[in-house]
């Protein structure tokens, strides 16, 4: 620190110098130093070099990012004896006064205690009052503080000034100025300060003013700045101050693992602490708001992020732990305590039921929150199915003949296309232990007209479900046309040891369908591996017991059909539809009857 020396009574005492803050000290005394806002400092300085500067300008944006600064700047500029490319000087009287804030040609006025007519109305006398400069500039501050009487007292030398007079209007809300004051400038916004920006801004200042300052400090008054240089630069001061960050923003380590843990007694209990220590509850909101957004941002663009270092792996762990929904439900139930803060008799109440209902989640009945229990069930569903599979032993092979393994859950229902396969697979089986079991093939014999048919066995028949089963998939529609016609209305009523007993439904089909049966019993043979003989019987609803083949047809029977209606060496074309969905019904449900209208 500097000091001068001054003589009182003969003797030489130090003076010090009084203490200047950060922001002061290093306030941008060119438009080159102004950071974050190239398009404001390019437009500026094409300005005066081409000597375009307008009457007016509105300067709008958040806190601490240069509004003021650049108003002081181009009012150096305009009055420098010796700018260089737009550029004021810094050392000639215009500027040194200007920096000291002794000039003549610049004034400033703060409209938030200057909101009157009677203020409006002073100024305007003033404005076309002469200046040792070339400009005269009037910066006013928080211009949305004016009153509407004040704002249109402003208004017709704000749209007409004196040739030197250029107004510079500042704030922070530009909604709130008048559509009218607004119409009448030009307006430059001014942005956030990035925080690569603001961190390089505040190494340069530590180099500077010799702070004894680590990088972790930095970034922690960067995060503390959020986007706002003056903020930052104050931070940065208090540590400086203090020698530590620990002042400036509260530790949060322990109420971040009382979350993480969903302990909510470690939870309040860390609450507690932060209070008693002089935060405040708003203070404690906006800060895990910070650092669960901080975390948010690490883990979806980690590039975006302001935290670094010690702070940054604090941060990475508690992402993963908490996990992106929890986080984001988290963010938004500090959010909406915040607002009810504002209103509450008590904000530490409110605080404490969020953090604790955040903490133990039976008690959140948002739906949110019990889309984060289902989730939790169905991950633990998962870990122990995985942890029974990997338990279970391994199925053994499947054989070599290429049929399908059983599947592993012997209680599980099988689908009607995995009962299917298990029949065809096990018929195939049947039908080669029926082969290895007889070396000859069986030979069928033609029966005279007046002698029953007798066929040779080779074993049991198919029961009656396989039978019905390949009846409609298989064998009906590989049948000659006659056949096909004449068995397609009939169906599969029992099994007698060899035999398959197969009802039609009159009489007058039974002579027609024996002349075609050995065609059938072929195609059963052929599909089942096995000699399956077929008996034929009446099936009339109220008749006698079923009649054998012998029957005659009665007289005047529609089913008598005639010899010229089929070729049987002729596949011809596929019976009707309605036919076929017919006896693929009575198939489907055996012991169903046909009710006519």
């Amino acid at each position: 620190m500097s000091s001068s020396a001054v003589e009182t009574s003969g003797a030489t005492v130090e003076a010090a110098e009084p203490f200047v803050s950060l922001y002061r000290r290093f306030r941008p005394a060119k438009l080159a130093e102004i950071r974050g806002q190239p398009h404001v400092v390019q437009a500026l300085r094409g300005a005066v070099v081409e000597g375009r500067v307008a009457h007016a300008y509105l300067f709008s944006g958040p806190r601490g990012t240069g509004k003021t600064s650049a108003a002081r700047v181009l009012a150096k500029a305009l009055n420098c004896a010796n700018p260089d490319r737009g550029e004021p000087c810094g050392v000639c009287d215009s500027c040194v006064a200007i920096a000291h804030g002794t000039s003549l040609d610049v004034r400033e006025l703060d409209a938030a205690s200057n909101n009157g007519v009677e203020a409006m109305r002073d100024l305007v006398s003033h404005a076309a009052l002469a200046t040792p400069g070339r400009w005269k500039l009037y910066i006013v501050d928080e211009v949305h503080m004016l009153s509407t009487a004040a704002a249109n007292a402003l208004l017709k030398t704000l749209e007409e000034p004196p040739p030197h007079v250029v107004f510079v209007l500042a704030t922070t809300d530009p909604q709130k100025v008048p559509l009218t004051v607004r119409s009448r400038t030009q307006h430059f916004e001014f942005r956030l300060i990035g925080s690569e920006t603001l961190s390089q801004l505040l190494a340069w200042i530590r180099d500077e003013a010799g702070l004894d300052l680590d990088d972790d400090a930095l970034a922690m008054a960067v995060r503390r700045g959020r986007g706002s240089a003056r903020d930052a630069l104050s931070a940065l001061d208090q540590m400086a101050s203090s020698g530590s960050a620990e002042g400036v923003r509260p530790e949060l380590g322990g109420l971040a693992d009382a979350l993480c843990d969903e302990d909510p007694g470690q939870a309040l209990v860390a609450i507690a602490g932060l209070v008693e220590a002089g935060w405040s509850p708003q203070q404690l909101a906006a800060e895990v708001v910070d650092d669960l957004r901080q975390a948010f941002l690490l883990s979806l663009a980690p590039e975006l992020a302001s935290a670094s270092g010690p702070e940054r792996d604090r941060l990475v762990s508690q992402a993963e732990r908490l996990g992106l929904a929890r986080l984001v439900r988290a963010m938004e139930a500090l959010g909406l305590a915040q607002v009810d803060m504002r209103e509450a008799p008590d904000a530490r109440v409110v605080l404490e039921v969020a953090l604790v209902r955040l903490a133990h989640s039976e008690l959140d009945s948002t739906v949110d929150a019990l889309a984060e229990r289902l989730r939790r069930v169905e991950e633990a569903l998962a870990a122990r199915e995985t942890r029974q599979r990997e338990a279970r032993p391994e199925p053994p092979a499947p054989p070599t003949t290429g049929s399908r393994p059983a599947p592993a859950d012997p209680g599980a229902r099988l689908a009607i296309g995995a009962l299917r396969r298990q029949r065809a697979e096990q018929t195939a089986q049947t039908r080669q232990a029926a082969q290895r079991s007889e070396p000859a093939p069986v030979e069928h014999r033609e029966p005279p007209p007046d002698e029953p048919a007798v066929h040779p066995r080779g074993g049991s028949a198919p029961d009656r479900d396989a039978l019905v089963e390949a009846w409609g998939d298989h064998l009906l529609r590989s049948l000659p046309a006659r056949a096909r016609a004449l068995y397609s209305s009939g169906r599969f009523v029992a099994v007698d040891g060899a035999t398959a007993v197969f009802a039609l439904p009159g009489s007058g089909y039974l002579r027609r369908c024996e002349e075609v049966r050995p065609l059938v019993e072929e195609a059963l043979g052929a599909h089942f591996g096995v000699a399956v003989a077929l008996r034929l019987v009446v099936d009339e609803p109220g008749s006698a017991p079923p009649e054998t083949a012998t029957s005659e047809p009665e007289p005047g029977d529609p089913s008598d059909l005639g010899d010229d209606d089929y070729d049987p060496d002729d596949p011809g074309e596929p019976v009707e539809r309605e036919s076929l969905a017919h006896s693929r019904l009575l198939e489907a449900f055996p012991g169903a009857e046909e009710v006519s209208d």
